[in-house]
């Protein structure tokens, strides 16, 4: 009988293997086809290339949006620094970023996969797995290859979260230190990564109270530090737009129909990591991966509905539920209870052989749950043999379709079609007489034009009171753009009704699936 299930084992872990090999192979393959494009993609990229630029030339983004070019960033700095060396060397791009993000979900899943192997029983395949299953999450496959900096603070979160699960109760000061700076490098990468670091601190509280605080008042104070001196050297600036003006409108629907798609696509392994985590509370020692699991997927959810924020902001909790999944199946699988018998009437033994059938039978359903691929081309024979077809493109799926708000509109590979019409925009601009106003930056960088504005921080600025747009605004009564580039129509109110007193539309450009409305001054007969 042992020998019947071993068979059955191998043989249900290898079908996981492959299907999460192949979800790679899809990631890897839109990474790819991503890295090449040289606009805008996920809306906002062309301003984190900006913000790149500016950092190598050694500015700082953070600045007075009532003067020309009216441009300010609301991220924290790192992600655009570690691009910086790149623009000396190859100019504005995108492909850097991206590489960057990419590269940044691959170390992540490496560090899922040595959580899982130390902590779990050194099971090599299961270790495996669990990182192929973060890098199969929808939420990962859609943020992974773009230049944002949330992938890269996901990879510095558990980089941090699992040097420090193994540092501090062995008081290994250096690795303490280690997995502090790493938290400090993912909230220096973007905001959110607040929540792991409260995490942390809670967890090593909860472990070692006066340790703890020891610890803790080093992080605060390198960390205040780092504040002060931003907001110094800005004049103000990085406390005005990164902090002040970063808190959006909170969008209660969103975030629920994203924690219900979270469930949706991750139960197979959301549902053990909660019963690990369950176990922990009341049987066994709160490990840091509890606690981080339970804060990132509570309150990041949360954070996930605001405007603004999306899927993305998932991905810290898939990276802590694919290390306390793969560690719970690790110890089921080695014969370890995880389960006292008064819980679970069952022999560890019996409880190992129903695990070598159940452990990749989930992992099985959750490659499933997680499917996106083309339906064309070379894809075509496993589309049909899978019984399914494009449903966010025509030639593209996504098990999570375009349902949920909040839930980016993106993911399928660029056509010659979409490079067609970015390099007609990058035309049009060129072709143009004087400025530029564009709701993506690329067109303008590739026109070699200034960036003018960022349309969403002017939004957020303008919602809480700290925007006027005095001289922008006379710049469109004035007609001084030449050429005005609109997708989602996310500057203030005011800027939008100007534009429509003093442009009109002239034709939309469709590419990646959106239209750029193509605007034009009015003439004086229009007016």
């Amino acid at each position: 009988m042992k020998g019947a299930y071993s068979r059955a084992h191998a043989v249900l872990m290898t079908a996981a293997s492959a299907a999460l090999l192949f979800s790679f192979l899809v990631y890897a393959l839109y990474a790819a086809n991503l890295m090449s494009f040289p606009y805008d993609y996920d809306q906002g990229e062309g301003f984190e290339v900006h913000d790149s630029v500016l950092f190598s030339r050694g500015q700082l983004p953070y600045r007075d949006t009532e003067i020309y070019p009216f441009y300010a960033s609301n991220y924290p700095p790192l992600f655009h620094v570690m691009a910086a060396p790149f623009v000396w060397f190859f100019g504005p791009a995108y492909w850097y970023g991206r590489l960057l993000g990419f590269l940044g979900s691959l170390v992540s899943a490496a560090a899922i996969a040595y959580a899982v192997y130390r902590d779990g029983g050194r099971n090599r395949w299961i270790a495996l797995l669990s990182g192929l299953a973060f890098l199969s999450s929808n939420f990962v496959y859609h943020i992974g290859p773009l230049f944002r900096q949330h992938t890269m603070m996901a990879t510095f979160e558990t980089l941090a979260v699992v040097m420090l699960a193994g540092a501090f109760p062995r008081h290994d000061k250096r690795a303490i230190a280690g997995g502090l700076f790493l938290l400090l490098c993912a909230g220096y990468t973007k905001q959110l990564a607040a929540i792991s670091a409260i995490a942390a601190i809670a967890w090593m509280f909860i472990r070692q109270p006066r340790r703890a605080v020891r610890w803790s008042l080093g992080f605060a104070l390198v960390g205040a530090g780092l504040f002060l001196w931003l907001n110094v050297a800005s004049g103000g600036q990085w406390w005005r737009q990164a902090i002040i003006a970063n808190v959006n409108v909170f969008i209660a629907e969103q975030a629920f129909g994203l924690f219900i798609l979270w469930f949706k696509l991750h139960g197979f392994l959301l549902i053990p990591a909660a019963l690990m985590f369950v176990y922990e509370l009341y049987v066994d020692r709160l490990s840091l991966y509890g606690v981080w699991f339970a804060a990132a997927s509570l309150f990041g959810g949360i954070a996930s509905g605001a405007w603004g924020a999306g899927d993305s902001y998932f991905v810290t909790s898939v990276a802590a539920l694919c290390i306390l999944s793969g560690i719970l199946f690790a110890r089921l699988l080695a014969g370890v209870r995880v389960m006292p018998r008064r819980l679970l009437f069952i022999s560890p033994a019996r409880l190992s052989a129903i695990a070598m059938l159940a452990v990749p039978l989930l992992y099985l359903g959750y490659a499933r749950a997680t499917l996106k691929m083309p339906t064309d081309g070379a894809f075509s024979h496993i589309a049909s043999a899978l019984n399914i077809e494009g449903n966010v493109r025509e030639n593209f799926y996504d098990s999570a379709s375009f349902t949920v708000g909040g839930y980016a509109r993106i993911g399928y590979p660029l056509t010659a079609e979409d490079w067609t019409a970015g390099a007609e925009i990058v035309r049009l601009i060129t072709e143009s007489d004087g400025a530029a106003l564009s709701e993506e930056a690329g067109f303008t960088m590739a026109a070699g034009r200034d960036v003018i504005t960022n349309p969403t921080q002017l939004r957020n600025l303008d919602r809480v009171g700290l925007f006027k747009g005095k001289e922008l605004l006379g710049m469109i009564e004035r007609r001084d753009f030449g050429i005005v580039i609109l997708r989602a129509l996310f500057y203030p109110p005011t800027v939008l009704q100007a534009l429509d007193s003093h442009y009109e539309l002239s034709h939309t450009v469709h590419m990646n699936g959106f239209d750029y409305n193509i605007l034009y001054p009015k003439t004086q007969d229009s007016r």
